[in-house]
């Protein structure tokens, strides 16, 4: 694997960080003031910062530490999270997103805006309010080491001539400034494995997490290097002895090697305690290493493995460590070795207990989404092809009990059973997507100088993921719509009654093999007469249009329509409502508008739950082979003369159970043949479509019913109304598969051409 498919593996990884990151902000909003869901808002920020110093990322590193900073103050009750705090959280969220999006796509963040939240975080984790001057600079880091005294070894010059001047680190400094700071001191001996470099960590990115926390000394311990023809360079050989006076306590220094204490030997003691091995360091001096922490902020991010880095490192450790008696190195290293065995065993101790933790877990591998869409594919043909061979067992096989028939049905139940559990892989919960959704509120609220609440419900519920990868685009636009237009301003709803704070409530569920995606609103509800008045200014309806109140909700859906008194960076340009209705329609789905005046809107879609495949009825009309999907059948039925009741010049009703529904001829519809069939020589399917009611809809005749692969037929021809999509049945003849809620909704009185056209506001 190379550094590329590790870094591609990290970005991902970062994705589920922040959606657990706004997850749990969410839930801290809320009320939640679990201490399980602070620690894993402090992790996710705390993971994405380690991944990226492994790889250079130096803005997302710097924006990481100080909002991990802010949020140990909250974990550690320093803080209290209010709203005011939250919401400079969520800020810094979403700035965490983009800088993380930033490195994996290019491009830039704006700086003003995370250097305002940098002074912001700082602020709060000070306990004080962040002023607009403060709030202007960026940060500028501090040096946490002093230049080692006189009676120190000398740290060799650099050769170079880029300015580079190494602060060289040593215990010999510790004793003078302990009486000047008065903070309390701690020994750190942290020594790193080959597993620690193996999965992308950096120690000296730990140290210099470790210099953040105060002022500290430190020596590089190179006693178990090997010569030059022995060195590994995938080894550790390293170790250092730190000495930190910080008031941030011990568990602050364990934070910082947090993720890499399984991988490590780390032993923290305080400076009393260490009184004894103080002694000890004066009669078997250390030699300085020269170490600049700093350097890591000055120089460029690299994306090669840290394998080369150490191994430069290991030739300036060997260079200084050639001035000393290896006598002396002998001698330091026999006073610690009981010191590193006690360290050792503890460490082997936990990271045995880690893996028994990780066995039980449940374990998930990464796959490329080609290749899982290639597999469906490949099952997709694999049904066609034995709906093919069964249909010609059945055309040359009369009996219908040979063993061939047999198999064939085992074939199928094994076919219907791989396919299920491959659209499983590809099945996943709409969170993600909701989730982003609540950075669009937030942001649309500021812009708006509007208080606005998303609620969000069934963010499990799953569906094939090309659904979700396409509704991120009209959620967004439905949103926008919903904050900017939908909710009143606080003076408005304070007015009116209501709570100054708006409300928006994003809901999913399954409901007969579709999904259903609400979006409702507390506001202002659709203001009929304006939208009509709009239309007729715009052109779009004739002034004398005779439109009900379902019809005048619908016309947001048209092109170049838009309510906006002026134009605004968030609309106005009446483009959106109608980006919306073609992207659910090119999904397959419907969208449908309730609204009441002064209490709101509710937005609802439905959408397949896949894209793949669907079981359907195959029917004929009028010489055609169609396929109507079976979800939409709540029965089938053959009528009778006495059950058929006509009204005006081409309706008709059909009587069920004592009550009457209207009667759709299928073929007329889509205009197969310029007459109306005979109810009674034909069948009637009732169904159930979106917002349209029941219809029982006339065909010729019953094939069966069979599951068939879908295939776009906007991909391979054009858009047909009235039609969704094809299909290939067994003996390979092309069907057509039936649109139900277009023929439904072009049986209320319009031609199907025109109940599409017009807008297909229906």
């Amino acid at each position: 694997m190379d550094m590329n498919e590790i870094k591609e593996i990290f970005f991902q990884e970062c994705e589920e960080q922040l959606a657990e990151l706004e997850s749990g902000l969410l839930k801290m909003n809320d009320g939640d003031r679990d201490p399980e869901t602070v620690n894993a808002v402090f992790r996710a920020v705390h993971s994405i910062k380690g991944g990226a110093g492994a790889f250079g990322l130096d803005d997302l590193v710097a924006f990481a530490h100080v909002f991990e900073t802010t949020l140990d103050c909250v974990r550690s009750n320093k803080l209290e999270p209010t709203q005011d705090v939250l919401k400079v959280m969520l800020k810094s969220a979403d700035v965490l997103a983009d800088l993380t999006n930033a490195a994996r796509d290019g491009g830039s963040v704006d700086e003003s805006r995370s250097r305002g939240l940098v002074k912001e975080l700082e602020a709060l984790a000070n306990g004080e309010l962040p002023s607009p001057a403060a709030a202007a600079e960026a940060p500028a880091p501090k040096a946490a080491a002093k230049p080692a005294p006189a009676a120190a070894a000398p740290a060799p010059k650099p050769t170079d001539d880029s300015g580079f001047q190494p602060i060289p680190f040593s215990f010999d400094d510790f004793g003078g400034d302990e009486a000047d700071s008065g903070l309390p001191a701690y020994e750190v001996t942290f020594k790193p494995r080959f597993e620690l470099y193996s999965k992308g960590n950096d120690a000296t990115l730990l140290l210099r997490d470790l210099s953040r926390l105060g002022e500290m000394t430190i020596y590089c311990n190179a006693d178990e290097l090997p010569g030059l023809e022995e060195l590994d360079p995938e080894g550790a050989y390293f170790f250092w002895n730190v000495t930190i006076k910080t008031d941030k306590g011990e568990d602050a220094i364990r934070t910082v090697f947090e993720f890499a204490e399984w991988d490590c030997d780390l032993a923290i003691k305080a400076v009393d305690e260490a009184a004894g091995d103080a002694g000890t360091n004066e009669e078997l001096p250390m030699v300085p290493v020269p170490f600049d922490l700093s350097i890591l902020d000055e120089t460029s991010a690299t994306e090669e493995t840290s394998a080369g880095a150490r191994a430069d490192e290991t030739a300036a450790a060997v260079a200084a460590a050639e001035t000393a008696s290896n006598v002396t190195q002998m001698a330091a290293a026999a006073a610690r070795v009981e010191k590193k065995e006690s360290a050792a065993a503890a460490a082997a101790a936990a990271n045995a207990a880690a893996q028994n933790n990780a066995a039980g877990a449940g374990q998930t591998i990464r796959v490329d989404l080609d290749r899982v869409d290639r597999l469906i594919n490949l099952v997709g043909e694999l049904v066609i092809n034995q709906a093919m061979l069964s249909q010609s067992v059945i055309e040359n096989d009369t009996t219908g009990t040979s063993s061939i028939n047999m198999g064939l049905e085992e074939l199928q139940q094994l076919t219907r059973e791989i396919q299920d559990s491959v659209m499983a892989i590809r099945a996943q919960p709409v969170k993600p997507v909701f989730q982003r959704m609540s950075r669009i509120v937030r942001e649309i609220a500021d812009m708006t100088g509007k208080s606005i609440r998303l609620i969000t419900e069934g963010e499990n519920t799953e569906v094939d993921k090309t659904v979700i990868d396409k509704l991120a685009e009209p959620l967004t636009h439905m949103i926008r719509n919903a904050v900017d237009h939908g909710i009143e301003t606080p003076e408005k709803r304070a007015a009116a009654g209501k709570n100054t704070e708006g409300t928006v409530r994003l809901t999913a569920k399954h409901r007969s093999g579709r999904i259903l995606i609400e979006l409702a609103d507390d506001g202002a509800g659709i203001n009929r007469e304006k939208v009509r008045q709009k239309a007729i200014d715009n052109d779009l309806i004739p002034a004398d249009a005779n439109l009900s109140d379902e019809e005048i909700d619908n016309l947001i859906f048209l092109p170049g329509f838009s309510t906006a008194d002026k134009i605004s960076d968030i609309s106005g340009r009446g483009v959106g409502m109608d980006v919306v209705k073609r992207s659910i329609q090119a999904l397959g789905g419907r969208i449908n508008i309730t609204s009441k005046p002064g209490h709101g809107s509710v937005f609802t879609m439905s959408l397949p739950l896949t894209l793949a495949v669907l079981d359907g009825m195959v029917v004929t009309v009028a010489g055609q082979t169609l396929v109507v999907p079976l979800t939409a059948i709540v029965e089938t039925l053959q009528p009778e003369a006495a059950a058929i009741h006509s009204f005006g010049a081409n309706h008709r009703l059909i009587s069920i159970r004592n009550s009457f529904c209207p009667l759709v001829d299928v073929g007329r519809i889509l205009n197969f043949r310029a007459t109306q069939a005979n109810p009674v020589e034909g069948v009637a399917l009732l169904v159930e479509s979106e917002g349209g009611g029941q219809r029982a809809l006339m065909v010729d005749a019953i094939q069966g019913q069979r599951q068939v692969v879908i295939k776009s037929l906007e991909a391979n021809y054009t858009h047909v109304p009235g039609i969704a999509a094809a299909t290939i049945l067994g003996d390979g003849r092309v069907a057509l598969i039936l649109d139900v809620d277009a023929v439904v909704g072009a049986s209320r009185g319009q031609s199907l051409k025109a109940e599409m056209s017009l807008a297909a506001v229906g």
